[in-house]
């Protein structure tokens, strides 16, 4: 499928090219969307409101940029959005919370996955199993690129409480992944 072409359907309001754009974007905004938050139905809910400011802001795409950052940036940007209305601004939090890891059986995954448990979604369940405020700057710093000045101004929060958020989340997941990876 050509991009442009579906991309100028969706301008004109068609719904075939709409439904095009989603199936195309659906795998790979799902996953940025289960960065930020760690239910499924959720970040779905949050994936369905992220098409809809796709398909109403796509006027401002110029086809300069990469349209898969452009839209990455919209997920992440109503996922964060998501979370300072249903947290009441977890984000302003510096202190380390108490978070429970659920246990993930490669032995249980593995039959879905036709005896395959892939690091990269044990990794994906581990950053989901962070407290909302380590997991927002963590994806913020470390996936999307953002400078702790940038993540600072974006969630309201000194640069400090970014960067001690940052430690905080890399250590937790070193933990939590060096327990899992030895299971495997």
């Amino acid at each position: 499928m050509d991009l442009h072409k579906v991309i100028e359907g969706c301008l004109k309001k068609d719904r075939r090219a709409q439904g095009q754009l989603f199936e195309m974007y659906y795998g790979k905004l799902i996953v940025v969307a289960l960065r930020y938050i760690s239910d499924r139905d959720t970040a779905e809910e949050i994936l369905q409101n992220s098409f809809i400011k796709i398909f109403d802001k796509l006027e401002a795409f110029d086809f300069k940029g990469s349209f898969d950052g452009w839209t990455r940036k919209i997920v992440a940007n109503t996922s964060i959005d998501y979370i300072r209305r249903s947290k009441k601004d977890p984000l302003l939090s510096g202190e380390d919370t108490d978070f429970v890891l659920e246990s993930i059986d490669p032995m249980e995954e593995s039959e879905e996955l036709d005896g395959l448990m892939l690091k990269g979604e044990l990794a994906l369940k581990a950053i989901q199993n962070l407290s909302p405020a380590y997991r927002t700057v963590f994806n913020l710093y470390v996936i999307e690129d953002f400078s702790h000045k940038e993540i600072a101004e974006k969630l309201g929060i000194s640069e400090g409480t970014s960067k001690s958020n940052l430690a905080k989340a890399k250590m937790n997941l070193k933990n939590m992944l060096s327990h899992q990876f030895v299971n495997i």
